[in-house]
């Protein structure tokens, strides 16, 4: 059992760090709000100028081109209903930069625990060999000990990494969130500056 212990905490460090990696990667400002697109969204002054963002929105599939292709096509629906339908859109498009991170949170909880599970079959091991043989082998007892506490240990250094990485994922898709509905919040008032209000 304390190897398939120690099998299932390599299990969990390799896959917490292929989720780290790949969300690292994913979650870079040039994924997310490529430069280009910002550039383009900032000279879209008005509805002529639209043909120009939606060709570097495709040319640049992202979040916040998905999200800025999806008001630019319903320019022609009421404000409020596409204000409504966007956001929506961009809560979707938040679900899907969180993806991965609950598996982080997973590996956080369960990885100090699969440490004690290990220690603890570990310590029933060593008691009940020295039961058997002999009481008054400290130096074995301590051996045994030194080796089952490895367990403990392993899942710490499992889960402190794993948490670190949890945390400043989850701030980094906020600070998204943020700045994609500042950028669409800006786009929508700029293209409805002309417009009547709707009727209430």
């Amino acid at each position: 059992m304390e190897t398939a212990v120690y099998s299932m905490l390599c299990l969990t460090s390799v896959v917490g760090l292929g989720v780290i990696l790949w969300r690292a990667w994913m979650l870079r400002w040039s994924m997310v709000v490529p430069p280009p697109i910002a550039a383009a969204l900032e000279d879209c002054r008005s509805r002529p100028d639209l043909a120009r963002l939606r060709e570097v929105c495709q040319r640049h599939p992202s979040p916040i081109g998905r999200l800025l292709l999806f008001a630019a096509n319903h320019l022609d629906w009421p404000k409020t209903e596409n204000v409504s339908s966007l956001e929506t859109a961009a809560r979707r498009e938040v679900v899907g930069l969180e993806r991965g991170l609950v598996v982080l949170e997973i590996i956080v909880g369960i990885a100090p625990l699969l440490g004690l599970v290990g220690t603890i079959v570990g310590m029933m091991t060593v008691f009940s060999g020295i039961g058997e043989s002999d009481l008054g082998n400290a130096s074995h007892l301590a051996q045994g000990i030194s080796v089952i506490l490895k367990a403990t240990l392993i899942g710490l250094l499992i889960a402190i990494p794993a948490l670190i990485a949890w945390s400043y994922f989850s701030k980094k898709v906020e600070v998204f969130a943020v700045e994609m509905e500042t950028l669409c919040d800006d786009f929508i008032r700029r293209q409805y500056t002309d417009k009547t209000p709707d009727k209430k």
